[in-house]
């Protein structure tokens, strides 16, 4: 049993290979864009930022009326109600990101902060409990990080709401998009 999972990931491993390797031109465009994007978000973060707030009030939208559309003639679906709360919250949650986007970043930047805090409180605490394990530092570090970080986005409301998703948008298109585009380079230079 155990030799043919390996075989069967063995041979999942080289189709996605040659996949990679068949349309690597377009993984490096895709990879190239990616991070054309990042920096383009990194420059102007309050335009990134804003647009990040629309696209999620869309799609809030756009998800809450189709699911709206799967409920019709479904009121004896176990928990129709509470699948008709949800569309209704979506739409609203939606409608109210499009109409006033400052408010949607401020309401995302509030709740990324809580995030920030909870995780780092929670990477303290399991650091702190795995203490005699190797490297145990590194998570207490990332940690205290996390709670500092929350700590001075919080000082720095409201103007933390206006830049801080067009920064992670960024971050994250730059270092995906470098991420594919140095696999899809290597996988043709194979």
């Amino acid at each position: 049993m155990t030799m043919s999972l390996e075989a069967a990931a063995g041979a999942m491993r080289e189709a996605m290979r040659e996949t990679v390797k068949r349309h690597s031109l377009w993984y490096l465009i895709q990879g190239a864009l990616m991070v054309l994007g990042g920096v383009l978000a990194l420059v102007y973060p309050i335009v990134s930022s804003v647009a990040v707030v629309l696209f999620l009030g869309w799609v809030l939208i756009i998800s809450g009326v189709v699911q709206g559309i799967s409920l019709i003639g479904a009121q004896h679906v176990p928990h129709f109600w509470l699948q008709l709360i949800s569309v209704v919250l979506s739409v609203i949650v939606g409608v109210l990101f499009v109409r006033q986007p400052g408010e949607g970043l401020l309401a995302i930047t509030l709740l990324l902060i809580v995030f920030f805090m909870v995780e780092g409180i929670s990477k303290l605490v399991f650091a702190l409990t795995i203490r005699p394990f190797p490297n145990w530092g590194w998570v207490l570090a990332s940690g205290v990080i996390g709670i500092l970080l929350s700590l001075f986005l919080w000082a720095s409301l409201p103007v933390t709401a206006i830049w801080l998703l067009g920064v992670l948008l960024g971050i994250h298109l730059i270092c995906e998009g470098a991420a594919l585009g140095y696999l899809a380079w290597q996988v043709r230079q194979s």
